[in-house]
C-alpha cells in the first residue's frame, strides 16, 4: 500500500504543477495534457522509475479514461449527429477508414514494421475529442463556427473508432459480436428510457433526486457515477472495451438532460479534470518506452505523417466541398482539419487491446502512443498558428501586393491592423458581456460602491479602446463581425 500511495502522490504533484507551468510558458502554446504525458514518461518505469504502475494505479487510470470518455460523450448533441454537418462528418470518417485500410494493407512500410493489422487502421482514423474539449475552452473556440466544426467532425472521429474496436477487434464470430452489441445497446436504451419517463411523469423519486442534487446526498452525481461504472462493468462482462461503456454513459447522460446541467457539469469536471483524468494522462505517458521509440524514429514520423494525410486531408476536403454549411476561409478549414488530427486516448486503448491479444508488440505500441502524444502538442499548435494567420487575410494580401507591388508596406501594415482590430474586438466583447451581466443582477442604483466602481471602470476602458481604434464610442460598441471569417 505504501508504494501505491507514493506513486499516487507523485502523480497528483505532477497534476498540480502542470497548469502552473503551462501558464508560465510564454504564449501558453503547450497544453497541460502534454506536460502530464511528458512527466509520466520521465518519471515512469522507462524513465526514473519513481512512478510504479501497480494494480491500484491501473484502476485509477481506467477510471480516468472512463471519465474522459464520459465527458466526451456528454459533449455530443444528438441533434448534431443527425444534422447535416453530422452526416458529412460520418461520411468523412468512413472515407478516412477506407483510406487507412488501403494504406496499411498495401503500403510496404507498414508491412515491414509488422503493423498492417486492424488496430493500426483504427488508430489512424481517430480524433481525441475528449482531449480537445478543454483545449478548445482554453482557447475560446467553443461555440464558434470553428469550434462547432471541430466537434462535428471530431465526434465521429471518436465514436467511429470506438464502434470499430467493438466490431473489428472482437475475438467472437460475426453473429456473436452483433448479438453482444445488441444486448449492450438494449441495456443502454433501458438506462436512457427509465430516467426520461420519470422526468416526464414527475415521479416522486425524480423530485427527490433533483431536490437533493446539491445537498450532502449529491444524488445526481452519485447516479451519474453509478451509470458510468455500471456500463463500464457491463462492457467488461461482455468482453468489450471499457471505452465503449464510458462513451455510452456520457451519451445517455446528454440524452437525459439535453439542455445540460451546469451544477452537474461542474462536479463531473471537478472529479474528472481535478483528479482522475490527470492520472490517466500521466500513466499513459508512463507506458511509453523511450528507448523503443528512439529505436524506431521512422515509424514515429511516418505514423504522424499518415495521420495528417489520412485524417486531416479528408476533413479539409469535406469542409471545402460543403461551403454552404461551412463558410470558412481556407486557413480556418486547415485549422479544423489539424485539430481533428489530434489523437491519443483511442490509440492508447486500441494498442493496449492489440498487445493483450498478441497482434502487436509492446515496443510498437509505445511508438504509436508516443506519436499520439506528439499530436496532442503539435496539432493544436499548428491549428492555433493557422487560426491567427487567417485573420490577417494572407491570400488577399498577396493578391493586393501582386497588383500593386510598390504599396507592399502599406498593405502589410493594414492587414496587421485588421488582426489588431479583431483582438480588440474580442476584448471589448468580453468586457461588454461582463458589464451586461453585472447590470442584470441588479440596477445600477442598487449596486454597492465597489460594483458601481467596477462598472464605471469597464465603461471607461471600452470607450478608451474604441477611441484608440479611431472609433466614436457614441456610434459603435463593437467591430464588424464580417472580419472574423474572411473568404480567401
Amino acid at each position: 500500500m505504501t508504494q501505491e500511495l507514493v506513486s499516487l502522490t507523485i502523480i497528483m504533484a505532477v497534476a498540480a504543477v502542470s497548469p502552473i507551468v503551462a501558464q508560465l510558458i510564454p504564449g501558453k502554446f503547450i497544453p497541460q495534457t502534454v506536460l502530464l504525458l511528458a512527466a509520466g514518461t520521465a518519471l515512469g518505469p522507462y524513465g526514473l522509475g519513481v512512478i510504479e504502475v501497480n494494480d491500484a494505479v491501473k484502476l485509477l487510470n481506467e477510471l480516468g479514461m472512463a471519465f474522459l470518455f464520459l465527458l466526451a460523450g456528454y459533449e455530443i448533441d444528438p441533434k448534431r449527429l443527425a444534422g447535416h454537418q453530422g452526416k458529412v462528418g460520418l461520411l468523412t470518417w468512413g472515407i478516412t477508414l477506407g483510406l487507412a485500410w488501403l494504406v496499411v494493407t498495401f503500403l510496404p512500410f507498414f508491412t515491414k514494421q509488422g503493423i498492417n493489422g486492424v488496430a493500426t487502421v483504427i488508430a489512424l482514423t481517430t480524433t481525441a475529442l475528449g482531449t480537445l474539449m478543454p483545449i478548445l475552452k482554453e482557447r475560446n473556440l467553443e461555440g464558434t463556427p470553428i469550434g462547432d466544426a471541430i466537434i462535428s467532425y471530431g465526434t465521429w472521429g471518436e465514436l467511429g473508432p470506438i464502434l470499430a474496436m467493438a466490431i473489428l477487434l472482437s475475438t467472437r464470430t460475426g453473429w456473436q459480436t452483433m448479438l453482444v452489441l445488441g444486448a449492450f445497446l438494449a441495456i443502454c436504451l433501458l438506462c436512457a428510457m427509465l430516467p426520461t419517463k420519470a422526468l416526464k411523469t414527475g415521479h416522486r423519486l425524480y423530485r427527490f433526486l433533483t431536490e437533493n442534487a446539491n445537498t450532502s446526498s449529491q444524488t445526481l452525481m452519485r447516479l451519474t457515477t453509478f451509470l458510468l461504472i455500471f456500463l463500464v462493468t457491463i462492457s467488461a462482462l461482455f468482453e468489450l472495451d471499457a471505452v465503449l461503456g464510458a462513451f455510452a454513459a456520457g451519451f445517455i447522460l446528454r440524452y437525459i438532460i439535453p439542455d445540460g446541467s451546469k451544477s452537474l457539469e461542474m462536479k463531473l469536471e471537478g472529479v474528472g479534470y481535478g483528479f482522475l483524468i490527470p492520472v490517466f494522462f500521466v500513466v499513459s505517458g508512463a507506458a511509453i518506452n523511450v528507448r523503443a521509440v528512439a529505436g524506431r524514429p521512422a515509424l514515429l514520423v511516418a505514423f504522424i505523417v499518415m495521420l495528417m494525410l489520412i485524417r486531416a486531408v479528408p476533413v479539409y476536403v469535406a469542409l471545402s466541398l460543403d461551403k454552404r454549411e461551412n463558410p470558412l476561409s481556407s486557413h480556418h478549414r486547415v485549422t479544423v482539419a489539424l485539430y481533428c488530427t489530434t489523437a491519443l486516448p483511442i490509440i492508447v486503448a486500441v494498442t493496449s487491446l492489440a498487445v493483450k491479444v498478441g497482434t502487436m508488440q509492446g515496443d510498437t505500441a509505445s511508438t504509436l502512443v508516443a506519436a499520439g502524444a506528439i499530436t496532442v502538442f503539435l496539432m493544436p499548435l499548428l491549428g492555433s498558428i493557422t487560426y491567427q494567420v487567417a485573420d490577417v487575410h494572407p491570400v488577399t494580401a498577396v493578391r493586393e501586393i501582386a497588383h500593386t507591388p510598390s504599396d507592399w508596406r502599406t498593405i502589410v501594415r493594414e492587414h496587421a491592423q485588421v488582426r489588431a482590430l479583431l483582438h480588440h474586438q474580442d476584448r471589448l466583447k468580453r468586457m461588454a458581456e461582463t458589464l451586461e451581466s453585472l447590470e442584470k443582477q441588479e440596477g445600477l442604483n442598487g449596486l454597492d460602491s465597489r460594483r458601481a466602481e467596477l462598472v464605471e471602470r469597464a465603461r471607461l476602458e471600452i470607450d478608451r479602446q474604441l477611441k484608440e481604434l479611431g472609433l466614436d464610442p457614441q456610434l459603435t460598441t463593437q467591430l464588424p463581425h464580417s472580419y472574423r471569417y474572411p473568404k480567401n
